[in-house]
């Protein structure tokens, strides 16, 4: 093994020091560790590492999965394990931000199943970023089973950041970043190629859809953007989506491949509609779904309380 490379393989602290105080010296893809969070991703996690060869540090923070995940981590070199219990994207997102040893100046934050392009990479390599841009928002190219579809309605989202001053917080069922600064966007895009079977993404979908539904019906309808006003409607989204993937997207050009994914679209919003209905059916309104949540808050604080002191978290580096 080279020099260089044994210094980017074992002294990932050392390099990111280095790339912070002598930029000069350095391409921006030696100054970005990428984090990715795992659970149960072996159809995913080897072609995303694949794509992340040029990293000096790879942070991949794991709820404790039990299929082949982790050993096809350990293949990479660059990957720091930490094992985690998961119990909300906020958190798991914000210890791995905050407690896994990171130096480096910008963060790439990843889902299993992204793919960097290799566009994207060369225009990492040579991005200069302004000192009042704080990220990055990327826009997705969606495939099925490795086949790229001409459109989607997967949103943009801000993959790169920089550290300091960046915070998340819970957004329905997943976690949003918050900075201090502008987004700008990336002009090459992300694969976004999901290989993990269809009844593992209908078990994810139906605990997603609880959780956006929980959010839909705690918000007034006046702050609410028009798509969840749209969604909040319950009957209309579902037959708007298959509408919107299928013609102004185009998945119907796309073959098989473009209506798995646009029935994919119309089964989520029709779960996201019927907890909407069960909520009504219920009386979930506002106020209880806000009493609901305070409620587990205040056991999810008794239950830290009484544990304090305990690792909720371990290394396997």
């Amino acid at each position: 093994m080279r020099i260089a490379d044994l210094i980017r393989t074992q002294f990932p602290s050392i390099l990111s020091r280095f790339a912070i105080r002598n930029p000069q010296f350095c391409n921006m893809l030696d100054q970005i560790t990428p984090i990715i969070l795992t659970y149960n991703e072996a159809p995913n996690i080897g072609r995303s590492l694949e794509r992340l060869a040029w990293a000096a540090d790879i942070v991949v923070v794991d709820s404790f999965s039990d299929d082949e995940t982790l050993d096809i981590v350990d293949r990479s070199p660059q990957a720091r394990v930490f094992q985690r219990e998961f119990d909300c994207h906020l958190n798991q997102w914000s210890f791995a931000l905050t407690d896994t040893g990171i130096t480096s100046e910008w963060i790439l934050a990843l889902d299993a199943d992204y793919l960097l392009t290799p566009e994207l990479i060369d225009e990492l390599k040579t991005l200069t970023a302004a000192p009042e841009v704080a990220g990055y928002k990327a826009r997705f190219v969606y495939c099925v089973n490795g086949h790229p579809l001409r459109g989607s309605a997967y949103p943009a989202v801000t993959v790169l950041y920089r550290r300091e001053g960046a915070s998340y917080k819970q957004d329905g069922h997943t976690q949003r970043i918050e900075l201090q600064g502008k987004v700008e966007p990336l002009r090459a895009p992300i694969l976004h190629d999901d290989r993990k079977s269809f009844d593992h993404w209908l078990r994810s979908q139906a605990r997603y859809m609880k959780l956006e539904a929980d959010k839909l019906s705690a918000t007034a309808w006046r702050d609410l953007g028009w798509s969840d006003r749209v969604r909040k409607a319950r009957v209309v989204a579902p037959i708007a989506i298959l509408f919107y993937c299928l013609f102004v997207k185009g998945a119907i050009l796309d073959g098989r491949a473009g209506l798995y994914y646009a029935f994919q679209r119309l089964l989520s919003e029709s779960l996201l509609s019927l907890y909407l209905i069960d909520h009504s059916l219920l009386g979930r309104g506002p106020q209880a779904i806000a009493r609901a949540d305070q409620e587990r808050s205040r056991a999810a604080l008794l239950e830290t309380t009484e544990k304090e002191g305990e690792p909720v978290a371990h290394s396997r580096h």
